[in-house]
This record gives C-alpha cells, sequence and structure tokens, in this order.
C-alpha cells in the first residue's frame, strides 16, 4: 500500500477533494500535461473523474470503486487515471459536462469521462457501481469493454470521439444570434408560472432547487407591472423553503436542494453561493414587503456564513458536506428522546410539536426539524413561543456541537465570494447594518491581496496559502458585481475604480471577438481542447448573465457609452438560444428587463454624515429599486472623472438634495423625500 500512496501524486495538491484521493490505490494524476503525455507515451485511454469534496454520490463511488484494490489494479495498468475538483476548474468541468449531456441528455457529478490522449471523449456518464447494478452498467465491465475495444477497434472510438468532440464543438460555436424584444419578458414570466407548485412553492416537482434568480427576477418583473401573482410566487416559495428541512434550523443556512416536494429531505450538503444567493433573494423580498420575517431569515443565513463558513483572514469557504460518520444527514437529523433529554420533557415536547420531531421519524426513522405544519404568522404573532422555540433552538445546537461535524470544504473560490461580497454588502445597506459592510470589505481586502497575481490576473481559488488556477469569466464577473454593490453601500470610489479595471480586463481576456460573447475560459488558458460560451443560468447564473448586468450598471455609472453597447450585443448574440426556454436564463432575463426598463440614474448631493443625506438615500436603500444606480456626490474630487453624472450636481438650498435622471432626461433636483420617493417608484414596463 505504501508504493501505491507513493505512486499518487495528488499529496502535492491542495483541494480537499483530491486529498480525498490520495490513499486510493488507483494512481490518480491531477489534470496536468505529465499525465496527458503519460497517456501518449504509454498508448493509453484516460480515465478522467470529476467531482468536489461535498458530493455524497462522489463519495458513494470513492468508497465502492476508488478505494478497491480491483479497481485500482484495472485503472493502473489500463489507463491513466485524472481527477478534477469541479470547483477549482469549472472550465475543465464545464467542457466535459456538455459531452456528457450531449451523449446521455444528463450530467450531474461524479462525472466519469473515458478519452484518448488528445482529450476528446468516446464515453460519459455519472456515477458507476462497482460491478452491475441499479440497472447500470458497473465500472469494472466497463473498463474490460473499453480496454477491449482499445485494443481491438481503435479506429472506431478515435472515429467515436472525433464525431462527438465535432457535434460539441459546433454547438459551443453555434450562438443562434437573432433580436428579442420585451415580449420575452411576459414569455418567462408565463413560463415560470405554468412550472410553480401552488401547494408548495419553487417550480417542478421534485427533487426541487432553490435557484434564487428565478425569485430575483420575479421580483424585478412585479416592481415593472406590478403583477401581484408574481411577487407571491416568491412570498410561497420562500415562505416553504425557510418552513422545510432544506433550512437548517438548528443551526442556519440551506441546504443544497430539497429530494421531495415538500422542501423537507435535502441532500444536505450546504454550499457557499446558494446561501448567498438566497440571502440576496430574501433581502430583496423583506424591501418589498417589509415583512420582518424575511430580514430574520437572510440575517440566519449570514449568521451561518460568518460563524461556520468564513476564514479567519476574512475569504468565505466553499461548502460542507452532507455526510459525518459515513452517513448522509446523520449531523442534522434527531430521535424525539434526545430532544427531550436536551431541552426537558414540558419545552421538548412543545419544539417537537412545532419541529415535527416523532418517534417514528420523518427522514429514515429519524426526525429532520421542520415548520412545514405550521402557520407562520401564528408563531410570528405569539411572542412567547417564539422566544421559547429560539431559547430551545440555542440549547440544541450548543449540544448538536458535541457530534462529529461534516467535512468543511475550505477552498475560498473567488466567484463564490464574490456572490457573498454581494450579499452582505447588499444586506449591510438595507438592513442599516455595518457590520456586514465591513465582512464584505474584508472578504474584497482577501481577494485584492491573495487572489490577484502581480500582472493583475485574477485568481481562481486559495488554500493552506497557495493561490492557484487562472480566473475564468465567472470569477470576474461575480467578483465585479461584488465591487459594485461595495460600491453603492460605503460610496467608496476605490471598489467603482476596480470594477472598472476588473471589467476592462475581463474584456480582453474573455470577449470572441468574432462572434461577441464571452468565453467561460481567458485567452491565456492553453489546457484545453476547445472554449466554450455559457448563458444558462442553472444553479448559479451564468458569467455572461452577470457580465450583461454589470456593464450596463458600470456603464450608467460611468457614462462609457461602450459598455453598454456590449451588453445590447449581449442579448442579440445569445437571443436566439434564450428565446427557445426563456426561464432557463433568468438572470439574463434581469439584465435584459433593465435595459427595457432604462436605467434610473441617481445623484445624492451632500454629505453622508449629515442626516438630511441620510435620509435621501434610506429611500434607494430601503426600498427595492433594481433600476436605478446611485452615486454619492460628496467633497471627493476625482468623482467627476469616474463618475460623469455627478458633474455639475450642487446642493440646493445647502440641503441634501437628489437628481434623478433617465433616458437623457433629468427631474427638477429635490430635496423632499416623498417625492423624491415617487419618482423612485414610478417604473412601468
Amino acid at each position: 500500500m505504501s508504493s501505491d500512496k507513493k505512486s499518487n501524486r495528488l499529496i502535492n495538491e491542495k483541494s480537499p477533494y483530491l486529498l480525498q484521493h490520495v490513499d486510493n490505490p488507483v494512481h490518480w494524476y491531477p489534470w496536468n500535461d505529465e499525465a496527458f503525455e503519460k497517456a501518449k507515451e504509454e498508448d493509453k485511454p484516460i480515465f478522467l473523474s470529476i467531482g468536489y469534496s461535498t458530493c455524497h454520490w462522489c463519495h458513494v463511488m470513492a468508497h465502492e470503486s476508488f478505494e478497491d484494490d480491483e479497481v485500482g489494479e484495472i485503472l493502473n495498468k489500463d489507463f491513466i487515471s485524472i481527477k478534477v475538483d469541479r470547483e477549482e476548474r469549472p472550465d475543465v468541468d464545464s467542457i466535459y459536462m456538455s459531452f456528457c449531456q450531449a451523449l446521455t441528455g444528463s450530467g450531474g457529478w461524479p462525472l466519469t469521462i473515458i478519452m484518448t490522449p488528445d482529450k476528446k471523449p468516446f464515453y460519459a456518464g455519472t456515477y458507476l457501481p462497482k460491478t452491475n447494478k441499479y440497472g447500470r452498467i458497473g465500472l469494472i465491465e466497463l473498463l474490460h469493454r473499453i480496454n477491449e475495444m482499445w485494443s481491438t477497434e481503435r479506429d472506431r472510438l478515435e472515429k467515436s470521439s472525433e464525431d462527438i468532440y465535432g457535434a460539441v464543438l459546433d454547438s459551443f460555436g453555434s450562438s443562434k444570434k437573432s433580436s428579442i424584444d420585451k415580449d420575452i419578458i411576459h414569455k418567462t414570466f408565463n413560463e415560470l408560472e405554468k412550472l410553480f407548485d401552488p401547494t408548495y412553492g419553487g417550480f417542478g416537482n421534485a427533487p426541487k432547487f432553490p435557484t434564487p434568480h428565478n425569485l430575483s427576477f420575479l421580483l424585478r418583473y412585479y416592481m415593472a407591472t406590478k403583477n401581484e401573482k408574481s411577487l407571491n410566487m416568491v412570498i410561497d416559495t420562500l415562505d416553504h423553503m425557510y418552513k422545510g428541512g432544506v433550512f437548517d434550523h438548528i443551526g442556519f443556512g440551506f441546504a443544497r436542494y430539497s429530494t421531495d416536494r415538500k422542501w423537507l429531505a435535502p441532500h444536505f450538503e450546504k454550499m457557499l453561493y446558494d446561501n448567498a444567493l438566497l440571502g440576496i433573494a430574501y433581502t430583496e423580498l423583506y424591501q418589498i414587503t417589509k415583512e420582518e420575517r424575511y430580514k430574520e431569515v437572510a440575517v440566519d443565513i449570514f449568521t451561518y456564513v460568518l460563524r461556520d463558513m468564513t476564514s479567519p483572514e476574512g475569504g468565505f469557504y466553499s461548502a460542507e458536506d452532507a455526510d459525518s460518520e459515513g452517513v448522509e444527514g446523520k449531523f442534522y437529523v434527531w430521535e424525539k428522546s434526545e430532544v427531550i433529554d436536551v431541552l426537558g420533557e414540558e419545552d421538548g415536547e412543545i419544539f417537537c410539536i412545532h419541529y415535527d420531531i416523532t418517534a417514528l421519524g420523518n427522514f429514515e426513522k429519524s426526525s429532520i426539524p421542520n415548520l412545514i405544519d405550521q402557520n407562520l404568522d401564528e408563531i410570528e404573532d405569539n411572542e412567547e413561543l417564539k422566544s421559547l422555540l429560539n431559547k430551545c433552538r440555542e440549547k440544541l445546537f450548543k449540544y448538536r456541537l458535541k457530534r462529529i461535524h461534516p467535512h468543511k470544504d475550505d477552498k475560498i473560490i473567488t466567484s463564490w465570494n464574490g456572490l457573498m461580497i454581494s450579499a452582505l454588502a447588499n444586506a449591510g445597506k438595507v438592513f442599516n447594518n455595518e457590520e456586514y459592510i465591513k465582512l464584505a470589505e474584508r472578504s474584497h481586502d482577501f481577494i485584492m491581496n491573495n487572489l490577484i497575481r502581480e500582472d493583475k490576473r485574477l485568481l481562481a481559488r486559495y488554500r493552506d496559502g497557495e493561490a492557484a488556477y487562472i480566473g475564468t469569466l465567472d470569477d470576474y464577473a461575480f467578483f465585479i458585481w461584488g465591487l459594485i454593490e461595495l460600491y453603492e453601500s460605503t460610496f467608496n470610489t476605490k471598489y467603482l475604480k476596480e470594477a472598472i479595471e476588473l471589467n476592462d480586463s475581463m474584456l480582453d481576456l474573455f470577449w470572441d471577438k468574432e462572434h461577441g460573447g464571452l468565453f467561460i475560459a481567458g485567452k491565456d488558458s492553453h489546457d484545453l481542447i476547445m472554449k466554450p460560451k455559457e448563458i444558462y443560468d442553472g444553479a448559479l447564473p451564468s458569467g455572461n448573465s452577470v457580465a450583461t448586468m454589470n456593464m450596463l450598471r458600470l456603464s450608467k455609472l460611468t457614462g462609457n457609452t461602450e459598455l453598454e453597447e456590449k451588453a445590447i450585443s449581449q442579448f442579440t448574440t445569445f437571443g436566439g438560444k434564450v428565446s427557445e426556454i426563456p426561464n432557463a436564463y433568468t438572470h439574463f432575463m434581469m439584465a435584459f428587463l433593465l435595459h427595457e426598463m432604462g436605467v434610473k440614474e441617481v445623484v445624492v448631493v451632500g454629505d453622508k454624515n449629515k442626516e438630511d443625506t441620510r435620509e435621501l438615500l434610506k429611500v434607494v436603500n430601503e426600498d427595492f429599486s433594481p433600476f436605478t444606480v446611485t452615486v454619492l456626490k460628496d467633497a471627493n474630487e476625482e468623482l467627476d472623472e469616474i463618475i460623469p453624472i455627478g458633474k455639475n450636481k450642487e446642493m440646493v438650498d445647502e440641503k441634501a438634495t437628489a437628481y434623478v435622471c433617465e433616458n437623457f432626461t433629468c427631474n427638477i433636483p429635490t430635496n423632499n423625500v416623498q417625492e423624491f420617493e415617487t419618482i423612485i417608484k414610478n417604473n412601468k414596463l
């Protein structure tokens, strides 16, 4: 076994996922030139396995197969084996997931690819058991079959790989250019309405994913049309998600997704990006409804992230596992007797009744705490009950700390940190919480100090003192989003300057000068067989969607019309694609809606430390104003250079004054808060 360990080159990696496979009998390589040269030299196919450290089925396949000596022997003899952490290399993952979807019609992780030494696949799949079961071919049988074909039918395999490569390359190259008009915005809403589950909220049946950008689109659609159905779909979804077991009612934070329609039983892993985007959605819903519970859920999300997912230096960790002690969800479920022991008979019974904790259980004979059958308004209105349940929760949380905690993936990913910076900066502004803004600034400082090279190139991942991998489009787009939110929550011009500089770099590195749009990988990325462009807003919004929104906002803040033209060109570049199923591109649709609504340019002239200025800023901060960009003009002399919309605007009658401009026309400046509020809320699609 010691010689196997020596042969496993993952020992030198930093990724927790790769390090989980360090002791496998498989002679894994990381994704590097050495692996591909070895495959060519030994004339062997490549076995590529892609996953991430908190992926339940990745663990299952690892235990069944990659820790198995028989599987290790076959792979070492007949293949060159490569392990990739999809969170470190989303560019590699995107390419091979596209192959898997093209070949099988679906995808997921672990992703299993078998390919030629020149990186062209001829087999793609996901989880495979060691031997034939669940109606799936076993890994051992598959490997024997492939090895036989590699020896006897090489031409067929290589032709197959060329055909698949050509088909996927064509699909990446075909952007289906077409213009779109505002009818597509209504079509997006209509599709979401058809998919909406009126009983439990969310979209579709099971499994159910949070997809927070669907909700953020619906909130903007409501602001543009005043369609109450749009708002109610968000209220129902966020209420039911919070009530379900997908929310951790003891320690807070949301799990990745629900395996059932009711949001009861999650796959228990928690991802930073889900919690960032849901933090934004709950904050936005609070702005519209002023219902305290949405603020409370947002605060709970941030409490979880700041307590459990923040490094001492200020970066945010990427994920927590579903499994502990090898059992999915073990950390999170309860026996009724255990709850009674911790809380006592009387309080324990009250807690168990409200949170559906029973002797029979609701999940594999144990109980996931949830409020699915409870009326949230009744709990909210009963201060005594609410206080008691919260005290019980705190006791259970302290008790739960003694359990073996799930594995934490402590990689710091630039793109996901950008999302959490956006969420915290926005919430800090809305809730008037300076701590959130400071923590967003701290994460920003961490990225600027650790994840930008001397040549200003953004990097993708930091762990254990090492920054690695050149950033993808998502790293740039999501971090720029965070910088814009930081500017609008602090009005510190350095954040805007950084956003402009990084956006210029992003366009230089990723823009397709021939066909338009932005590639996932930069022009300095040389280890990929192709460079796709992604517009699909799946678990995360796409880099192209976020970049389009960023460019629209930056163009209005800076007066740079070229950025607006670039953003508008995106609507044509991807128009044909998004027209097919617009509900699959809801962040992109948010950008298009912003363009159609027209961006209101708000300039507040005054001293932000004075009450009259703060009163005007409250209007754009506390209320939901998605179709505005806001500038504070104070004594900063460089402001006019960076933000020309503030030029020649002064206080009227020596009082803080608001100017609102749109469509090349400015309203009369006002010191009156109510008048300012009316101008801001005047939206019509």
